[in-house]
């Protein structure tokens, strides 16, 4: 007596797996934030003490142009961390005295991340029944990064918050004595804070590699 034959059975287990596929690359968002906040805590650790930027007793008029940028480059090698923070303050009190253009700034951020730089290639971006493809959701994004930051006032406020931060940074540095620092010892001109800069930059070049090689 011949066997009934063998129906095939679906493991929907597997199938369900397949299709719920997270739409932001999970990991690679992990591993960024993880790199972002060891460089930050890094660059942090690396900064001057607040005494020795603010000491009375070393600030003097500079004699000319000449002295002044050499004061300023000196200075700046070695209190980098703490003029980047200066420049860091300057800009977060703008922008916290602005709630909407924070919140502009923030939203166009998450955009960036969710919506390009960390979304699966494999699934499209599908928004009120319409499906944009990789390089429409990038045109859109740069359209839009460009009509916040030159046509709205998000631009003229991080740029005067620039500007100020720049201002405090050059004046302290023009009249602040270097001679009492031990600019020999100081580490090379890439660590420090400005480590942080670069290793933000890497960082998020690395997390978002795949997705963007994927892309293109």
């Amino acid at each position: 007596m011949a066997s009934p034959p063998t129906l095939p059975i679906s493991n929907p287990q597997s199938t369900t797996t397949g299709d719920s596929q997270p739409p932001i690359a999970t990991p690679a968002f992990r591993a960024f934030i993880t790199r972002l906040s060891s460089s930050i805590r890094h660059g942090f650790s690396q900064r001057r003490p607040w005494s020795e930027l603010l000491d009375r007793s070393s600030f003097s008029r500079p004699e000319s142009l000449t002295e002044a940028a050499s004061r300023v480059r000196k200075n700046f090698s070695y209190f980098r961390v703490n003029y980047v923070s200066l420049l860091a303050f300057a800009l977060a009190i703008s922008l916290l005295s602005h709630p909407f253009s924070l919140l502009v700034l923030l939203a166009l951020l998450a955009a960036w991340l969710f919506l390009y730089v960390f979304k699966s290639s494999d699934q499209p971006l599908v928004i009120f029944g319409r499906t944009f493809s990789d390089r429409e959701t990038l045109g859109v994004l740069l359209v839009l990064t460009v009509v916040v930051v030159f046509l709205t006032s998000v631009g003229s406020l991080l740029i005067s918050a620039l500007l100020v931060g720049l201002a405090i940074v050059c004046a302290h540095g023009a009249f602040r004595v270097p001679e009492d620092l031990f600019l020999d010892d100081q580490e090379p001109a890439n660590a420090g804070f400005l480590s942080f800069l670069g290793g933000a930059a890497s960082s998020a070049a690395a997390a978002a590699a795949p997705a963007v090689i994927a892309r293109v």
